[in-house]
């Protein structure tokens, strides 16, 4: 048995590693295929003339190439966050702090949030009916057309910061988790729903002692989702505020100022984030599985 599990793994390890650097690979491409016309007219304009390989090396080696080389981001995400301390207002470590404290205060509340709507659609008929389809409903309005409305009404009545990115994360998160914690609440076996009803339990008995526990698993899988969800929200609602502070910061100053490098720096870091956050959450998932002896 531990053979195969090491095989498994091996296995696994060559093809994620096979799939990154073929990606790696394609990056490159594109790099030298989009700033390819940039190098070839400053060559014309300065009446240079390159071997195939120099041409190569400078298309991937550009100050503001249109799309930077793997090399360059990695050197860039190394220079902000090795290179410079936390507390500097050009480390992305810090700015990657601001965005998270947004992401995590808006996951919470969208997890909340979430699970309270999901249990009253499990009890309340009606509420299925009514509530189930606006909330359907409201996930597709785009974002970026609520995002900018949320942030000037909550200032508007002097609500600003974190608040209302916060807001725009719980928007985005509290949607997967109503959905598959109602799914989850539902999975119940209904045979022990009956044994629940012949020891005349009481609603919130049934709840707490057999749906609830059986909508553990649908829960942690939502909320990888609503993370996830929650980080985009947060990067969202700093865009159009102008914010001088957090990811979605970064990625305007670097749209503002032509800086793809600083642009693609900060989107691999949110990556990087969205990861590390849905790895923990995958975490604590096997952890209350184990907790509960539910087998995987």
């Amino acid at each position: 048995m531990p053979m195969t599990i090491n095989k498994l793994l091996k296995s696994q390890g060559a093809a994620v590693a096979s799939v990154v650097l073929i990606l790696i690979a394609i990056w490159y491409l594109g790099a030298i295929v989009l700033n390819a016309p940039f190098q070839r007219d400053q060559n014309e304009r300065t009446q240079q003339t390159q071997t195939s390989s120099a041409f190569i090396e400078a298309t991937l080696n550009q100050k503001r190439p249109v799309l930077p080389a793997p090399h360059q981001v990695l050197v860039e995400i190394w220079n902000t966050t090795v290179e410079k301390r936390i507390t500097s207002k050009r480390s992305l470590v810090y700015h990657g702090g601001i965005t998270l404290s947004s992401t995590m205060l808006g996951f919470v509340l969208g997890t909340l949030l979430g699970i309270t709507l999901a249990a009253a659609i499990i009890h309340v008929e009606s509420l299925e009916r009514s509530l189930m389809p606006w909330i359907i409903t409201s996930q597709t309005i785009p974002i970026l057309a609520i995002a900018p409305m949320v942030i000037v009404v909550l200032n508007a009545v002097g609500i600003s910061g974190l608040i209302p990115k916060a807001m725009i994360s719980t928007y985005l998160s509290f949607f997967p988790v109503t959905v598959g914690v109602v799914k989850g609440l539902r999975s119940a076996d209904p045979m022990q729903l009956d044994l629940m009803r012949t020891y005349s339990a009481s609603t919130f008995q049934t709840f707490w002692k057999l749906r609830w526990p059986s909508s553990i698993p649908f829960l942690f899988t939502s909320m990888k989702v609503a993370i996830a969800a929650s980080l985009v929200g947060a990067i969202v609602g700093e865009l159009p505020t102008g914010a001088v502070a957090g990811l979605g910061a970064r990625l305007l100053a670097g749209s503002y100022y032509g800086q793809t490098v600083q642009i693609w720096s900060a989107l691999l870091s949110a990556a990087f984030l969205a990861a590390m956050l849905v790895t923990i959450v995958g975490i604590a998932d096997k952890a209350v599985r184990r907790r509960m002896g539910i087998a995987r």
